[in-house]
């Protein structure tokens, strides 16, 4: 019984020891719950699907796939690709049993101001010039991403949702955007389908906004699925 209860601490303080988040992210993401109560009551209930999705599939030792769909791939999915993340890994789920991804209708570019907003808020971006899966959009780069020491990192690049790399059956289907909500009334293979739309950021692309106006999407859609996985881990 002692040796067990030893194992028991030593896998616990490993589990926490991997899932530390480097030190800048960490202080950012640690402010989201004090936000949780700007969430309009709509947008929460909304949320509680995603969450509801999320919670029974891992109550059943399944692995949960996400999906992020917007138009190009390029804003507002890659957000929630990444934030899906960090969330799951702040909140102590087994990140090899919650895989994010995302894809659009079309394929286009990670934007470097999505990069951009990543990196302020503590997130670990590097572009990948040697490529070990193919593109196949021309200016098209593929990014590493890294939230904690010992956590694998991920990729960003712009895709379709369908493409080969994302799953092609039993995921949850997350639209961000309205143009990807009416170009998919019907997602193939996923299990779920949930429409959580954002405005799009691109609209101050060039104005002397930008900076602030993907700063304030980037962290809307950090506090909306910190609070999906709140959820779950109160459940």
């Amino acid at each position: 019984m002692k040796t067990l209860f030893i194992t028991l601490i030593l896998i616990a303080y490993t589990m926490n020891t991997e899932t530390k988040l480097f030190p800048e992210l960490e202080a950012y993401c640690k402010t989201l719950e004090g936000e949780f109560s700007r969430i309009s009551e709509e947008r929460k209930e909304n949320l509680k699907k995603i969450a509801g999705f999320i919670g029974e599939k891992y109550k059943k030792g399944e692995t949960v796939n996400l999906t992020f769909i917007c138009t190009h791939n390029s804003r507002r999915s890659q957000f929630g690709q990444v934030w899906a993340k960090i969330a799951a890994g702040y909140y102590g789920f087994d990140l090899s049993r919650i895989q994010t991804y995302s894809g659009g209708t079309e394929a286009t570019a990670c934007n470097p101001r999505t990069v951009a907003a990543l990196r302020r808020a503590g997130v670990k971006i590097e572009e990948v010039h040697q490529l070990s899966a193919p593109v196949t959009v021309a200016n098209n780069p593929r990014y590493e991403v890294r939230f904690a020491e010992k956590i694998s990192p991920f990729f960003l690049f712009s895709k379709k949702y369908d493409d080969e790399q994302n799953p092609q059956k039993n995921y949850g289907a997350i639209l961000v955007c309205s143009q990807a909500d009416e170009a998919c009334p019907i997602v193939f293979g996923a299990e779920i389908r949930i429409y959580n739309g954002y405005e799009d950021p691109k609209r101050s692309d060039g104005t002397a906004e930008e900076g602030k106006v993907y700063d304030e999407t980037c962290r809307l859609i950090a506090r909306e699925l910190f609070y999906v996985f709140y959820l779950c881990k109160a459940t």
